[in-house]
């Protein structure tokens, strides 16, 4: 007879091997084949019934686990000087995990009953279940601090690098953390005034030379404005939240929701579920669920968090740190749907079609379980044939009919046909020491298709609830392209050999046209650019325009309200509209959207700005080192100044300045996009294929400089060559002098 595994060793299995749950997995892990099968269904049920375990198709789970920021409450150092903690939010009724508080070296010094904010890690350790990390301690704000270290006698100063403020900080010697003189340094304060009449502060973190690629996000942060520390009183009233139970919600904890995610994501705020549709009238469907995090519930409007996340607008996204809407409390904790912990969300139920058409929908305010978390990669592999250990329990009952429910989508995709422009994004791989490693562009899976298609479906039906319901809201509006924008499109579509119809009201489809005309030829990229240059940008208004990009009439944004407020606003907006409680849209806030709309559209692109010059340095501070080389790329603009390059390799914008270009006069004309030169008649346009060298890069201001080496594969005419900075200007031309004259002799022609 085998023997029969004890409850403590099948519970140990099952928190180890999480994906391999079930009572097959669980038998064929100790051995037991046979009838001792039923003694081992005998020792499930009972850990069943004494909550230690919860069954749900076919598996059995630990009931609860912690999320990965949470709250800790401190206990006394054990006789080997460690800390341990317990956790406050504790959901499961098995016993209490234990957690283990692991200290960096910069970390305040915690005590007997401090409250923390961690992020925690699970392990299986003899003493302990969890690792935790400090964030913060909870009813604690000390004020950040970004600036130069300027050593002293005794310690040194901080200098402070924001030119609105003059206030410096004394930094003693034992809180310098190791700062040299110089240095970008990260501090928060430490004490009152002191004997110089400046406060103290202690270093937090060393980000070495100001000009490096670990301080780059941080200036631009600070020279473009963006709130990157949250006030006292912010922080306060986010660690008062508390989580949110069932009252008055829809019970959806057992959906097998899951949330897909980048790898790296810290915050989920969007799960889904696919099922087929059960429904006789409706052959071939599905029915679609999307749970979006509840945020509503704990920023109340008028709150100091609601006023602190509408003064941000968005959250900020940089290669090395997020700069977030919501304090960690929220965006990391309460607000994420963290695999396995109940919480609140706002979630749409979407019948659709066998051709993908939605037929019919309705909204919930619920209360969910994520199964899972898992991210693209893992879940196209899966797809693909090559499931992990995760993945491959959810690949039939979960994951395939996603994708069924995706392709439906698709059909009715390419009957709207939407834009479809095929512009690669960059991927700024940092190392360790924060500088970059490598730049990459990130490969667009189906698994990153499959969520845009479920965003959009979901973003349409709050737009048609609260149209139907007469309920003020926010719209995401993209206007058409403005008629000389859409003829300087044409005009290079044209040059290309290419055609864009004309005398018609511009769909998307024949944009996508062009687009198809040029796929898979050298002008693609070309086009492309073009394309995305005719565009109008998005903004946020009370009053419907449409999604021209998107092809749809009405556009709403839902899905993400832990980083863009727009979608808050239309939460409260359904809560009101739908009668959910009281922390719905007030009258207040619909007299402000107007004004609420062009602020948030206004943070949106400062964010923008400030991600892109972010990018601009990472790529010049990597590329500084290669000063020299030649790299191939392509005429991406046309300026007064001179010719901007995209190099191929990492994407960078470099300038290849007209003072280099030879000892000829080159004309610049700004309707057809070109430069051409008097002597030789060279002329460099949009999309011209060249090899440059790269001469110069200054990680401080983000800026390339290049020299043209070859244009369309062929050495450049005699006449321009020998340029080169710090050249006297290039004297007047006949060609030029004669143009002149024609045109003064035609400007009194006509005065006559």
């Amino acid at each position: 007879m085998t023997r029969i595994p004890s409850k403590q060793e099948i519970l140990d299995w099952i928190s180890a091997h999480p994906t391999q749950s079930s009572k097959r997995d669980i038998a064929r892990a100790f051995g037991i084949k046979g009838s001792d099968r039923i003694d081992l269904k005998r020792i499930l049920k009972e850990l069943e019934a004494e909550g230690h375990l919860e069954k749900r198709k076919k598996t059995y789970r630990d009931a609860d686990s912690l999320p990965p920021v949470t709250v800790l409450q401190v206990k006394a150092p054990d006789s080997d000087g460690d800390l341990f903690a317990r956790p406050l939010e504790w959901h499961g009724e098995g016993v209490e995990p234990i957690v283990l508080v692991v200290p960096r070296a910069s970390d305040p010094a915690l005590g007997e009953g401090d409250r923390i904010l961690a992020r925690v890690n699970a392990v299986h350790e003899e003493d302990h279940n969890y690792e935790a990390r400090l964030i913060r301690r909870i009813g604690t704000n000390p004020k950040r601090i970004l600036g130069v270290f300027r050593k002293g006698a005794e310690g040194g100063r901080i200098v402070p690098i924001d030119k609105g403020t003059g206030t410096e900080w004394t930094v003693p010697e034992d809180a310098r953390h190791g700062a040299k003189d110089g240095e970008l340094v990260e501090a928060e304060q430490s004490g009152p005034k002191g004997r110089m009449g400046l406060p103290r502060a202690r270093i937090t973190d060393r980000l070495g030379d100001p000009s490096a690629p670990k301080a780059v996000s941080l200036i631009a942060i600070h020279q473009h404005g963006i709130p990157d520390a949250f006030p006292d009183e912010v922080i306060a009233e986010a660690d008062a939240c508390k989580p949110v139970g069932l009252n008055g919600r829809e019970d959806l904890r057992d959906l097998p929701l899951i949330t897909i995610d980048p790898a790296d994501a810290r915050d989920r705020d969007d799960a889904c579920l696919a099922q087929l549709d059960d429904d006789p009238k409706n052959p071939g469907g599905f029915v679609i669920w999307v749970a979006i995090a509840d945020v509503a519930a704990f920023v109340r409007p008028g709150s100091v968090l609601d006023r602190e996340a509408r003064k941000r607008g968005n959250s900020s996204y940089f290669p090395d740190r997020v700069v977030p809407m919501l304090p960690d409390r929220l965006s990391g904790d309460l607000c994420s749907l963290h695999e396995n912990v109940p919480r609140a969300c706002v979630a749409v139920r979407m019948q659709i079609d066998a051709e993908g058409k939605k037929i019919g929908h309705r909204f919930a305010r619920g209360l969910m379980r994520s199964i899972a978390a898992l991210h693209y990669g893992e879940v196209q592999e899966a797809i693909d044939g090559t499931p992990n250990e995760l993945t491959e329990p959810l690949l039939e009952p979960v994951l395939k009919p996603l994708y069924a429910a995706y392709h439906a989508l698709r059909k009715a995709r390419e009957k709207r046909q939407p834009l479809d422009l095929d512009l690669p994004e960059r991927r700024i791989i940092l190392t360790e020491d924060g500088k970059v490693g490598s730049v990459n562009f990130r490969d667009r899976l189906d698994a990153h298709r499959l969520i845009e298609e479920f965003m959009v479906l979901a973003n349409v039906a709050a737009a048609e609830t609260l149209i139907a319901k007469r309920s003020p809201l926010l719209f995401r509006v993209h206007e058409e392209p403005a008629p000389e924008k859409l003829e300087a499109l044409r005009e290079t579509a044209q040059a290309a050999g290419y055609t864009l119809a004309k005398g018609q009201v511009l769909q998307t489809r024949h944009l996508n046209a062009l687009l198809n005309q040029a796929a898979g030829s050298d002008d693609a990229e070309l086009i492309n650019i073009s394309t995305l240059r005719s565009m109008a940008q998005a903004y946020y208004s009370p009053e419907n325009f449409g999604h021209f990009g998107l092809a749809l009439a009405q556009y709403a944004h839902f899905t993400s309200p832990i980083r863009r407020y727009a979608d808050l606003i239309v939460h409260r907006a359904l809560i009101a509209a739908h009668g959910w409680g009281d922390d719905g849209l007030k009258a207040d806030e619909i007299e402000q959207l107007e004004q609420t709309a062009v602020h948030i559209s206004e943070t949106e692109r400062r964010s923008m700005i400030a991600e892109r010059d972010t990018t601009d340095r990472y790529l010049a501070a990597y590329l500084s080192e290669r000063v020299g080389n030649e790299f191939p790329g392509r005429i991406s603009g046309i300026a007064r100044f001179g010719a901007f390059v995209k190099l191929d390799e990492t994407g960078a914008d470099g300038l290849i300045p007209i003072r280099t270009l030879g000892r000829e006069y080159f004309h610049f004309d700004s309707e057809a996009g070109t430069l051409m030169g008097s002597d030789t008649g060279l002329t460099i346009a949009i999309g011209q294929r060249v090899t440059v060298r790269l001469v110069e890069a200054a990680p401080v201001t983000g800026g390339l400089e290049l020299e043209l080496l070859t244009l369309e594969d062929k050495a450049l005419p005699r006449g321009t060559r020998g340029g080169g900075a710090g050249r006297s200007a290039p004297p007047r031309r006949k060609s030029v002098r004669a143009k002149k004259k024609a045109d003064k002799t035609k400007r009194k022609l006509r005065r006559s």
